[in-house]
């Protein structure tokens, strides 16, 4: 147990080791998968499965030992630390994929349909966007827009935004009812999001046939939006973890890291979805 001198350290930590065996488990499935073995996605779930564990025994450690008061303000202060440097790096990892579509749009297509280059290597190659490279390689396609599902998902996004700051202010309040209720009205936005997303990705590929395949602007649009979506996935899932420690009477307005951590993490997950709703929808 911490003290106001002494940095609690765990007796053990078993499970980072479980939960990296488990993705190194769904690594070397997918491996096989992709090669055509047999085996590939029975390692995959194994891997999945072993990880899900893993996650659900260190939530219960974690939780377990700040019920208890085995953290003083050091960890405190480590905790919010380790978060903000995760967001700092999955804003370099988004930052990434931004960079990847502007330099598309700005210097490889007007590269490859400049006099020189274009005369050499493409003659009939247009600088347009969306573009599904030179020779339509990608096949007939329609470009998504921005109004409809993806308009859509993006009040969703900003509603679940707004409920998620309406719990944070009853948990500081200390009324638990409006904080179980605003976190339960975030995860079901969140949830919804994401069935929307998979209506969208739906209609790309069954009604304006566009696919992964379809050029760089396909390959652009899935990569951006997928990676977006399974960090949407993510953040509904901690989140309702949070609500379920929430019913359970955890947390106070002294004491709520957990809480304070996941509603980084959403907002920051907003905060992308704008940028990429501008950047890939519209413009």
């Amino acid at each position: 147990m911490s003290t106001n001198n002494e940095y609690y350290i765990p007796h053990k930590a078993t499970w980072p080791i479980v939960g990296t065996g488990g993705l190194m488990i769904m690594l070397a499935g997918f491996a096989n998968y992709l090669n055509g073995s047999s085996i590939g996605s029975g390692m995959m779930m194994l891997g999945l499965s072993i990880f899900i564990v893993m996650l659900g025994g260190w939530f219960t450690l974690q939780a377990t030992e700040s019920e208890a008061g085995m953290y003083n303000k050091g960890v405190g202060i480590s905790y919010r630390m380790g978060m903000m440097w995760f967001i700092f790096s999955e804003i370099m990892f988004f930052a990434v994929f931004f960079g990847t579509l502007w330099y598309t749009r700005n210097l490889s297509v007007p590269w490859l349909a400049d006099e020189i280059t274009g005369s050499t290597l493409w003659p009939n190659f247009e600088d347009v966007w969306p573009t599904n490279g030179p020779g339509n390689r990608g096949g007939d396609y329609e470009p998504m827009g921005a109004f409809g599902l993806p308009l859509l998902n993006t009040l969703l996004l900003l509603s679940s935004g707004v409920t998620c700051t309406w719990a944070h202010h009853g948990l500081l309040e200390k009324n638990r009812d409006q904080l179980i209720k605003g976190l339960a009205a975030t995860v079901g936005l969140g949830f919804l999001f994401v069935a929307c997303q998979a209506l969208e990705y739906h209609e790309a590929y069954v009604d304006m046939g566009l696919t992964l395949g379809s050029g760089i602007y396909g390959s652009t649009f899935f990569m951006l939006t997928g990676f977006h979506g399974l960090h949407v996935c993510i953040g509904a899932i901690i989140l309702s973890v949070v609500l379920f420690r929430s019913w359970k009477g955890h947390f106070t307005p002294e004491n709520h890291f957990a809480f304070e951590a996941a509603a980084w993490y959403w907002h920051f997950v907003d905060v992308v979805w704008l940028g990429l709703f501008i950047f890939v929808y519209l413009m």
